[in-house]
């Protein structure tokens, strides 16, 4: 059987040669290739390189040259089809079915392919025609320039029915390729038309670069829909391709940008605004929720995608419906993050209002995935009764059983158990000794049990003065709250920390409002930085408890009274345990046994009571 030249050209896509090479040979990144000594003759300085971006590797030692296939035939001995078979497999790809007309359909998507690049140089041209005015104008507008137009394909399909099929049918194309392709549109009755007009158009690629389909944005208030994309057709599936893949999968390759992954965007101007402000690794699905298998494509250039969405009610229902959608695919290494647009903005508005550095700063500060369920299902309804708390562990529970990996699910499941023990109040087990703390991923780190993430285990290995840690932080973040609950705040003992709530006091009980950047800037000055960088840690499960990013001023404050309650009860619990202790150690030093006994009663009484208050 001989396979088709697409379906090869979709294995090299979706299998990176540094991946499959670095299992056998030791790689370093260098630039942009990868380098390591070589597997065909015995040296000392490396001279064997692999190129993910060109999909080959080179040793310059042998001479010898070739592609995953060729690493395969050469390594293991195997016949083409005996790689392909392999590489398809890891591909997630099933080889096809021998098909005698297999390679004359090649020839035809090919065929295809090249329609849709003489509609693109149409597009291009009719934007410079005096037809387009109003979309010149438009596009002015939006902060772009004709030397944007021509850096990001961007073109003007005229207010005509047959003005492209006139002049592609002129070229030589027949009208049935033209339907295929989506360029056309075949009515019950009458001739085929134009599907893109009076619209200004954005290309779009496949992960290979061809151009397969356009998306359209209307420029009449009475059209039926405002964006318009390519039907799906033999080239074009809306739900496998996200505009600008290609350009963006290239940009995060780079290794001095140090990206952990795309940028998901809403829309085509979106994508260019964040290209325009220095981010090229933007992409955006093509008017639909995203699909499984364009998680899988961002996280073959990334494994810490960030989904950017709209801050409002609708954005939000996108960030849960894509958190859904990834929680059974996630894979060590590979997850989301979510960072919001404030005050209902979008890329391009930011770009065009506050510049480029107020657009970059959206994405020093994302929320895992982990945050974004949690803070879900908490705000679902009031947790004030066991039957709702009991409802709430059993939704956690349900979306942590969906991830199919187990160490992620392992790993899901005690994170949430610590949040939940924070929220309700541990509840004693037996058999915790050596339990590990919570995952927390910081920002840019992978999944996976970290330097980071040990640090903050030992940091967090007592949950009383963790709760105090973050009631500190919140009184911080939130100056208000210091503000209004003085007297709460001046009564929580803290230990080493208790000079910088002294000093969070003295700053928030002047009567003046006080910022949170100001706030921190003044204890900064006043020799806190440490401390403060120390606490940092602490600043998005703080927000999680209090009710998340959106909450209100209202919900933060009552829920910051809550928790300082329970880890003022939990405080006084510990000081009497340690009471009872000393008066235990103090009589083991008399040697009295009645009194003695009389003690450890006491004290085990006095646990009792510590751990089921």
């Amino acid at each position: 059987m001989r396979l088709n030249e697409d379906f090869i050209d979709e294995i090299k896509a979706r299998v990176r040669p540094s991946d499959l090479i670095g299992r056998s040979v030791p790689l370093k990144r260098q630039g942009r290739e990868f380098v390591g000594l070589s597997p065909f003759k015995k040296e000392r300085s490396p001279s064997f390189f692999v190129n993910d971006e060109k999909r080959f590797y080179h040793c310059f030692a042998s001479g010898k040259h070739g592609d995953i296939f060729t690493w395969l035939e050469e390594m293991e001995g195997l016949s083409f089809m005996e790689a392909a078979e392999r590489l398809a497999g890891e591909a997630g790809l099933r080889l096809p079915e021998p098909d005698p007309e297999s390679q004359q359909k090649t020839q035809h998507r090919k065929s295809l392919v090249e329609w849709m690049g003489s509609a693109q140089a149409f597009f291009l041209r009719a934007l410079r025609s005096p037809q387009a005015e109003e979309a010149r104008l438009y596009l002015k507008s939006r902060g772009l320039t004709g030397e944007d137009c021509v850096r990001y394909g961007i073109g003007y399909a005229p207010d005509s029915r047959t003005a492209l099929k006139d002049e592609l049918v002129t070229a030589g194309a027949p009208v049935s390729d033209l339907i295929e392709c989506g360029l056309l549109i075949e009515p019950d009755s009458g001739s085929p038309y134009d599907r893109f007009r009076d619209r200004i158009t954005f290309p779009i690629h496949d992960p290979r670069n061809r151009l397969v389909g356009f998306g359209g944005r209307a420029l009449s208030k009475e059209a039926r829909a405002k964006y318009l994309n390519s039907p799906e057709t033999p080239i074009f599936h809306k739900g496998s391709v996200l505009y600008r893949y290609p350009e963006a999968r290239k940009a995060a390759s780079d290794p001095k940008q140090d990206i952990r992954g795309l940028i998901v965007a809403e829309g085509y101007l979106d994508v260019i605004a964040l290209s325009r402000a220095g981010l090229e690794h933007g992409v955006a699905p093509l008017g639909t929720a995203i699909t499984e298998e364009q998680i899988q494509l961002l996280w073959r250039a990334g494994g810490e995608p960030v989904m950017c969405l709209d801050g409002d009610s609708a954005g939000r229902a996108a960030a849960f419906k894509a958190a859904d959608r990834a929680l059974p695919l996630l894979q060590p290494g590979k997850t989301l993050r979510f960072a919001f647009m404030p005050d209902g903005k979008d890329p391009d508005d930011i770009l065009r209002e506050e510049g480029a550095n107020a657009l970059r700063a959206v994405f020093r500060e994302t929320r895992s995935l982990a945050d974004l369920i949690w803070e879900r299902e908490v705000l679902v309804e009031p947790l004030d009764d066991p039957d709702r708390r009991a409802g709430f562990r059993r939704r956690i529970r349900a979306l942590v059983s969906q991830i199919t990996d187990g160490d992620i699910r392992e790993e899901y499941k005690r994170e949430f158990d610590q949040r939940m023990d924070a929220l309700f109040g541990a509840r004693p087990q037996s058999g915790q000794r050596g339990q590990r703390g919570p995952w927390k991923p910081g920002k840019g780190v992978a999944l996976g049990a970290t330097a980071e993430l040990r640090n903050k285990q030992s940091r967090q290995a007592d949950p009383t003065a963790r709760l105090g840690h973050l009631l500190l932080v919140a009184a911080m973040e939130y100056p208000e709250i210091a503000a209004s609950q003085v007297e709460t705040l001046a009564l929580l003992r803290l230990g080493s920390l208790d000079r910088l709530r002294d000093a969070v006091l003295d700053a928030c009980s002047s009567g003046q409002f006080v910022q949170t950047d100001t706030l921190r800037a003044e204890l900064a000055d006043a020799g806190y930085a440490a401390e403060i960088k120390r606490l940092d840690g602490e600043r998005r499960p703080m927000r999680a408890e209090l009710g998340g990013m959106e909450a209100s001023p209202e919900v933060r404050a009552k829920a910051w009274m809550r928790l300082a309650h329970a880890y003022m009860e939990r405080s006084e619990a510990q000081t009497r345990r340690d009471e009872a202790r000393a008066r235990l150690d103090e009589e083991l030093k008399q040697a009295d046994s009645e009194r003695f006994r009389q003690v450890v009663d006491a004290y085990r009484h006095e646990s009792s009571r510590s751990e089921s208050s």
